[in-house]
Formats: C-alpha cells, sequence, structure tokens
C-alpha cells in the first residue's frame, strides 16, 4: 500500500492506492472508513456485504462515536474506547478530537492518561508505535525499520521513568508518546503517518510493577550509568539512519536525565524536551498575555519558584532570556528569579548538588539586598515578604505547597498578582484556582496547569486558563518539520510564547484567562509553526523560505481529517 508517496507532501496523500481489498481494508486503521465507503468503492474494493447496508457520512459517524464516548460511566473508559477508535480508524478518531478538543483533550492526554499508564498492563488491547529494550541494542536500525511507515519526520520518545507527577510507570509511560503524538496531529495538523511514538524499555524500579504477574514490560531493573547512555546513544544513530528527517521529542525523562541529554543532542539532532522548554514555553506565554493585563514589562517581573526541578529550572531560564532581551541587566536577574526546592531556599550559602540549580542560587550580595539572613531556615511567605514577588510558580506535585500566607503576603505589594499552580492532575495542583482567587480578594491571575472550572467569586466569573503545553509543542515541532530544522534553539521557544500571547483573546484576558480556549488550538499551532519556520529561515537553520510564502507551506502541510478515495492498485 501506498499512502503517500512524495516523502515532501507532509500533508498526505489525496487518494491512498493499495492492492489488498476486502477485509483487510476494514482491518487496517489508516484505510478503513467503516460505513462511509460509498456503494461504488463497495464494489471495487470487494466489501459489500461486510458492512451494514446504510452509507453514513463522517460527520454522521463522529456524532455517533461522540454520543457513545459520552454514555461512558468512567474518563478511563472513555480513554479506552477513544484508544480503540484510534486502532479501528484513524481518521475518524482525529476528526472527532479536532471538533471537540476542548472535550476530549482531557480524556486522550491529561489527566486520564496518568490512570492509563498506571494500568497499561491490565487494560492493554493492541499496540502502538516501536518498543525497544537492552536486549534490541544491537538492531535498533532494523527494528525501527519495522514502522509501519518509511518517512518518519516526528518521534515522541520516552524511558518511562519520569511520567507526569506519576514518577516511574514502567513500559506503561508509553501512553505519553501515544497521546502526544495524538495532540500533534489534532492540534496542528501533522499527518499521522510522518508521527511514531516510541518507548526506551530500559527496565523499572518500581517494586509493584516487578511484581506484577501481568506487566508487560522488561522485567528488569532500570538501566543507569554508562550502559544507559550508550543504550540511548544507539537510539539516536539509528534514528539519525532510519529516519534521518525526523525531530525528536524527549518526553518524561527523569531531570538527572533530562538535562543531561539534551545537552548532549541538542545540536547533533534537531530535538527538544517538552518537560524543560515547552513547559518554559508555555508559562512564558503566559506571563506574556498576563502582561498584557497588568500592563508592564517582562524586565519588571519578580518570580518566585516553588520548585527547581525541570520545569522550574526550564521556566526560570527561558523568562531569565526573555527578560535580558527586553533590557534587564545581570543584577536585576539575580535579583527578580527566586527558587526553593524540596530543601528550602536556593541560595550560595548552602550546600546544592544538582549543576541545574546552582546556577539560580542567589549570591550574598542578592541575599543582603533582599534583607535576608543566609543563616536562618526562610519559610516561602518570609521571602515573599522580603521579595515581592509579581509571579508565582509551583512545580512541585505537592497539594497545598501555595498557602494561604503566601498568597495574601504576595498580594499585600502587587495589585494583580499572578499565580501559577502549575503540577498535575489536579490532585497535585499547589493551590486551586479559588483558593488563589479568594486570598486575593478577586485580584490573582491565576492559570493553572491541569483543567480546572471556572471559579465564581463576589458575583465574577473568573476564567481559568490551562497553561497546557499543547500550545506549544504543536506549533513548534510542526515549524521544525516544515523548516527541515537541522537546530530547536531556545529562541524558537521565546518566539512561540510571544506568539501564543498574541492569540489570547481581549474578551479572555477580561475574564482573567491568559491562554487561549482549547478549540483554538489549531490557529494558534499555525501562527507558531509559521513564527519558527521564519526564525529558522532567517537564521539559516533550515529551509529557505520567503516570508510570503510561509503561510502558504505550512497550510500546505496541515492534515485536516477527512476521508479520501481507496483505489486498487494494478
Amino acid at each position: 500500500m501506498v499512502i503517500n508517496d512524495r516523502t515532501d507532501d507532509l500533508g498526505g496523500s489525496q487518494v491512498i492506492e493499495t492492492r489488498k481489498s476486502n477485509i483487510w481494508l476494514l482491518k487496517n486503521p489508516s484505510t478503513n472508513q467503516g460505513t462511509a465507503f460509498s456503494r461504488e468503492q463497495r464494489q471495487a474494493l470487494r466489501l459489500r456485504g461486510l458492512i451494514p447496508h446504510r452509507v453514513t457520512t463522517i460527520e454522521e459517524q463522529a456524532q455517533l462515536v461522540l454520543a457513545q464516548n459520552r454514555s461512558h460511566s468512567s474518563n478511563l473508559t472513555r480513554y479506552i474506547g477513544l484508544a480503540a477508535l484510534h486502532d479501528r480508524n484513524e481518521v475518524l478518531f482525529y476528526r472527532v478530537l479536532v471538533e471537540n478538543m476542548a472535550e476530549l483533550m482531557p480524556i486522550v492526554y491529561t489527566p486520564t492518561v496518568g490512570e492509563a499508564c498506571q494500568k497499561f498492563s491490565q487494560i492493554f488491547r493492541t499496540a502502538r508505535g516501536i518498543w525497544l529494550t537492552p536486549d534490541d541494542i544491537d538492531d535498533i536500525p532494523d527494528i525501527l525499520r519495522n514502522a509501519p511507515f518509511r518517512d518518519i519526520r516526528l518521534i515522541v520518545v520516552t524511558d518511562n521513568e519520569r511520567i507526569l507527577g506519576l514518577g516511574d510507570c514502567g513500559c506503561g509511560g508509553m501512553g505519553i508518546p501515544i497521546g502526544k503524538l495524538a495532540l500533534y496531529v489534532a492540534g496542528a495538523g501533522i499527518h499521522p503517518s510522518k508521527c511514531l511514538p516510541i518507548s526506551l524499555d530500559v527496565g523499572t524500579n518500581n517494586p509493584i510493577l516487578l511484581e506484577d504477574p501481568m506487566y508487560m514490560g522488561y522485567r528488569k531493573r532500570r538501566l543507569s550509568t554508562k550502559p544507559y547512555f550508550e543504550f540511548v546513544e544507539a537510539f539516536v544513530q539509528g534514528v539519525r539512519e532510519v529516519f534521518p528527517q525526523a525531530v525528536i521529542q524527549w518526553e518524561d525523562f527523569a531531570k538527572r536525565r533530562a538535562f543531561d541529554l539534551l545537552e548532549r543532542y541538542e545540536k547533533r539532532v534537531p530535538c527538544f524536551n517538552d518537560d524543560i522548554q515547552g513547559t518554559a514555553s508555555v508559562v512564558l506565554g503566559g506571563i506574556f498575555a498576563g502582561l498584557r493585563i497588568t500592563k508592564e514589562r517582562i524586565s519588571q517581573q519578580r518570580i518566585v519558584f516553588i520548585g527547581a526541578g525541570e520545569a522550574c529550572t526550564g521556566i526560570a531560564r527561558l523568562v531569565g532570556t526573555a527578560m535580558k532581551n527586553d533590557g534587564a541587566d545581570a543584577q536585576t536577574l539575580r535579583r527578580a528569579l527566586v527558587a526553593f526546592d524540596s530543601k528550602g531556599l536556593l541560595h550560595d550559602g548552602r550546600e546544592i548538588d544538582e549543576p541545574f540549580k546552582q546556577e539560580f542560587a542567589l549570591t550574598k550580595d542578592t541575599m543582603a539586598h533582599h534583607g535576608l539572613d543566609p543563616g536562618s531556615s526562610l519559610t516561602p511567605a518570609e521571602v515573599i515578604r522580603a521579595v515581592k514577588p509579581t509571579i508565582l510558580i509551583g512545580a512541585t506535585a505537592q497539594p497545598g505547597a501555595f498557602t494561604q500566607a503566601m498568597i495574601t503576603e504576595m498580594a499585600k505589594h502587587v495589585e494583580r498578582p499572578i499565580v501559577m499552580p502549575l503540577s498535575n492532575p489536579n490532585s497535585k495542583s499547589e493551590c486551586s484556582p479559588h483558593e488563589a482567587i479568594e486570598w486575593t480578594g478577586g485580584q490573582a491571575i491565576v492559570a493553572t496547569g491541569s483543567p480546572f472550572p471556572d471559579v465564581e467569586y463576589n458575583g465574577r466569573r473568573y476564567v481559568i486558563g490551562q497553561g497546557n503545553n499543547v500550545f506549544i509543542f504543536p506549533g513548534v515541532g510542526m515549524g521544525a518539520v516544515v523548516s527541515e530544522a537541522r537546530e530547536i534553539t531556545n529562541e524558537m521557544f521565546e518566539i512561540a510564547s510571544a506568539t501564543m500571547a498574541e492569540c489570547v483573546s481581549p474578551d479572555r484576558l477580561d475574564a482573567g484567562a491568559i491562554y487561549p480556549h482549547q478549540d483554538e488550538l489549531r490557529e494558534v499551532s499555525f501562527r507558531i509553526a509559521c513564527a519558527v519556520v521564519k526564525y529558522a529561515s532567517d537564521h539559516h537553520l533550515g529551509r529557505n523560505i520567503p516570508d510570503d510564502k510561509i503561510e502558504d507551506v505550512v497550510r500546505a502541510a496541515t492534515w485536516y481529517p477527512d476521508y479520501v478515495p481507496v483505489v486498487l492498485k494494478e
């Protein structure tokens, strides 16, 4: 079967040519159209009698799927139902997802995908993607060639060690690359045949999984140190050999791996880490949008981070770059970015083992400037009283990490504090939006990492925007693929942040939301992709595409899920 004859035809073919017919077409999710096959196609493809008599439209099929999905009793069964549709009829799956993004995104991705990852071996139905174990280290190129499509342009890969806020999910972590790629396709229009989820199943240290007789993964303890990095190197070399034009997205690696892998490979292959760079970009985009409300500049902000892992470190780095680009000098930056880890305030008077944390340790001079005693155990509320931050960001997976004392102290010094409890799922959020709004007398601008309902307070409705990476990574990935970028730079993520912020409508800003609505995702991703393509072209990091052609090129690469004719190839 040939679904795409031209490797540069990113938007997919207008006709599917195949030598197959009969039941095979109904069993292949790329060719199955179910009852939407016309009378003529049923005759030509030997499908007569294999499906019910009535010919339906894709719109009618989508309505039925949506009604069936809504009838399920739990979000996990809704997830299983959509996964089954994905394995049965790919075009219909994406049509339903594209047209119901706000409703279904929490099902196909966070928070429901977290439960699916935890119960992966119990709910497993059909394999998807490529699974690589340490036993495969010498055969990785051959295994990659088993992928169902040859022209892979986008890979999402995980080693399953830090799945959302859940930790080591073993082979169940594959649910994340599958979910992320579904959002790439639905959110940006990258054709499904260009996408490949990969699990580096290097074992698990989760004792529950190791003792579970139903566990489907590599039942050994995780690779570590040199063997681990040798295995990842073999994977990267295999991708370069088999899919030389592929962008690699590193997903849900533990922080000690994530920074190291990004540093090792960001100059060698077009790659990025969504937990570091994508999270940073979507948070910076929310800050940019929030500053449209407060009428302030990024260089004027002071930020306290509760958490100093890969998410907050990535955010602090990108925000620092944006502040510097807006005119902030080195001293201003040192004083503006303050971070806590699980042991307390980061400053150079205490021992800090992780190198990525050391760069944000406050100096003695900075501590003195804020009136902070390096010899005392400073609480976040005390530091907030001294620093007077305009923005509070949390990525701790610790519910209650934002206390009333912290938020009310912040509101004493800032008219419209920006409060961002980013941990997901909802049960891990540092505080609820209602708490932040109530504790500030309705003055807080709140955005969360997980979806929360709007808040009613003192007769006013506050719309809670979700700082979901989905507003960033599909557009950046599409831009990198279209431009054939040799490198994905931090500047691209800053551009993506600014572009996303511009997409937030005045009505949403008036209601307190600093992120677009999920139903606007395709337009947001399109605009970000165009901005990334322009940057890559201007800086000689990819194809040279004239400015007046960029929108046409990106639009031509964007796939919309609709059935195309299936014809027998002679």
